[in-house]
């Protein structure tokens, strides 16, 4: 589609659902912590609204960001909602009264889990829903099949169109497929952590979209002094070279950085159109390695 060509162009994640592959996470709308309340609710409702002005068809989003704050900002920001706009959530965690990530996977968890995003988003049913099956930011051992088949048994209820996985295994992943389709999977990766890389091809062979989060997460002074320099050379900032990488990587790979202002939210646009050169690729190739040890933090 030729308007969203300055959005990464689109990929088309499931019949009839073409997301634009510059989407937009709505996590940092929620207040520190991703909890409570956001410190300025005109300024968030503000960044939806441009979102969606600037072409942007994929939100990602989750009932445990506040919990509940996110997704009630983006109903009364958008609703009712474009055709066009398509709304990714995931379960499988809910948070504590200090701001914790507890995993809530019992079927009867996951069940309540999709119910209330539906009911704060106000929707009948949701486009994707992500089964978040590992950690912040790694996959831990173990089956999925009672959790995702709770999930494709909604999806048979008609409240959920498609699936995808978070934080999970290659052999995860496999396990969910046998189960119901999977649409595309979550996990951490950017330049400097790669652990994901033959998981990325694998994926894109068989056309499931791979979204990355924490595109800036875990970098050692040293590679960031690196991205900082290419940014330089380029005349832009770190995280538009880091997301222009990202895009470059894979045409599997879906964009969902998050920010709760207007101003950055632009900024990040500009990486869907920073053409980077093969001398460009080949020096931020060399900041990170496959296996690299994820650090990243709290968060997804």
């Amino acid at each position: 589609m030729a308007h969203d060509a300055h959005l990464g162009g689109s990929y088309q994640l499931a019949d009839g659902l073409a997301l634009t592959r510059m989407g937009y996470g709505a996590m940092q709308l929620a207040g520190p912590g991703v909890f409570g309340p956001p410190a300025d609710r005109e300024a968030a409702l503000a960044v939806l609204r441009e979102v969606v002005a600037a072409g942007i068809n994929h939100i990602d989003t989750s009932d445990f960001y506040g919990p509940h704050v996110t997704n009630q900002l983006i109903k009364e920001a958008l609703h009712e909602y474009p055709d066009s706009l398509h709304l990714v959530t995931k379960v499988g965690a809910r948070r504590d009264a200090e701001g914790g990530w507890p995993h809530a996977r019992k079927p009867e968890e996951l069940r309540q889990a999709v119910y209330d995003n539906l009911a704060n988003l106000g929707l009948d049913v949701l486009d994707v829903v992500n089964l978040r099956i590992g950690g912040f930011n790694r996959h831990e051992p173990g089956s999925l099949e009672e959790q995702f088949t709770t999930l494709a048994q909604l999806q048979q209820e008609g409240v959920i169109r498609h699936l995808g996985v978070s934080t999970a295994s290659a052999e995860q992943i496999g396990e969910a497929q046998t189960i119901a389709p999977v649409v595309c999977v979550q996990n951490f990766y950017n330049i400097a952590h790669r652990d994901d890389d033959e998981l990325i091809d694998s994926l894109a062979e068989q056309n499931i979209a791979y979204v990355p989060y924490f595109p800036l997460g875990g970098f050692t002074p040293l590679q960031s002094e690196v991205l900082t320099s290419v940014a330089t050379r380029l005349d832009t900032r770190p995280m538009t070279v880091a997301l222009a990488w990202l895009l470059q990587r894979s045409p599997n790979i879906l964009l969902i950085p998050g920010t709760s202002s207007v101003a950055h939210l632009r900024e990040n646009l500009a990486g869907a159109s920073l053409v980077l050169s093969p001398a460009d690729v080949h020096e931020l190739d060399a900041i990170g390695t496959r296996g690299e040890r994820r650090d990243a933090g709290e968060g997804t």
